[in-house]
């Protein structure tokens, strides 16, 4: 997949292509259904798809107050958005000056002259242009005024709820990785790098990567079974988050327990995989009750993971 940073170097470069529009935080099911239409579409017409994403976040920019906390860093939206056959994406940062750009000159200047877009496959939730006033209608119009299609695709549903981006951000807050992951198609991933930590773990009989995330979206406090990513391979493990209330902590951490050894691991990349919740952080009398539980945690989450799962 290439990659293009900011609109206008895309100028010139496209003949034609399928284009969808959005910020694709998580790349969730309700994503993958507009990328699937859109990798079909551009290959019956022998165009490229192309997805035009925005970083950082809009509502960042216009309401920092109000920002998300995201679900993949830029990094993981582009591999994600690679593996699901896109061709093209074009990366716009977002400002101010760029959200006081009108909906009608969005169109005209961005989708029209820089894309050369023949047709827009677009959800049905979509605004753009300054204060939002850009709709799917706003687009169906100007497709007859400047001659692209304009497919829109509805909401998805899983388990009786609609997919977005926001509903899941808030199941990983609560802890409800396994409802985040059905939402997503699968477990969310929280990406890092491994950094030094208090030793405690490996006191206790279970040493720990103790991982500085990148990824803003966390969830909340207790313990988890996980699948680490030091490379490609997923390695077993138990995730916990929280305070370290045993040792009177006060700064959340995480913690991952390799269930194989890899040695010292400071300053390596990282990744998470959330697969299910295990319990709820809590306060124990003394380290050898904590690393009773440990163990506990373990035997659990081996019986939980089974065989390593694929993303």
């Amino acid at each position: 997949m290439r990659v293009v940073r900011n609109l206008e170097r895309a100028r010139g470069l496209l003949h034609r292509p399928v284009v969808t529009i959005g910020n694709f935080d998580g790349v969730h099911r309700g994503h993958q259904v507009i990328l699937g239409q859109l990798r079909s579409d551009a290959q019956a017409r022998g165009v490229s798809s192309v997805v035009l994403t925005f970083d950082p976040h809009p509502v960042g920019v216009v309401r920092p107050q109000a920002a998300p906390r995201l679900l993949m860093t830029l990094g993981d939206r582009l591999r994600t958005l690679a593996r699901y056959g896109v061709d093209v994406t074009v990366v716009q940062r977002f400002s101010r000056d760029f959200a006081a750009i009108t909906a009608d000159e969005f169109v005209g200047r961005f989708l029209v002259e820089v894309l050369d877009a023949q047709k827009l496959l677009v959800g049905h939730d979509l605004n753009f242009g300054s204060g939002r006033t850009g709709s799917v209608e706003t687009l169906v119009e100007a497709g007859g005024l400047y001659g692209f299609a304009v497919e829109v695709i509805g909401p998805v549903e899983a388990d009786g709820v609609v997919v977005h981006s926001s509903v899941i951000r808030r199941c990983i807050a609560d802890g409800d990785v396994c409802a985040a992951s059905r939402l997503l198609g699968r477990p969310h991933r929280v990406r890092g790098r491994v950094q030094r930590g208090s030793g405690r773990g490996r006191g206790l009989g279970f040493a720990t990567a103790n991982v500085r995330p990148k990824t803003a979206s966390i969830p909340m406090d207790g313990v988890y079974a996980t699948f680490g990513y030091l490379g490609d391979e997923p390695i077993p493990s138990v995730t916990s988050i929280g305070h370290t209330p045993t040792f009177g902590g006060t700064d959340t951490v995480i913690e991952t327990h390799l269930f194989d050894q890899f040695g010292d691991l400071y300053g390596r990349g990282f990744a998470i995989d959330f697969i299910d919740r295990l319990r709820d952080q809590q306060r124990f009398e003394s380290p050898a009750e904590l690393a009773a539980q440990i163990r506990r945690d373990v035997a659990q989450a081996k019986s939980m993971l089974g065989a390593p799962r694929q993303r």
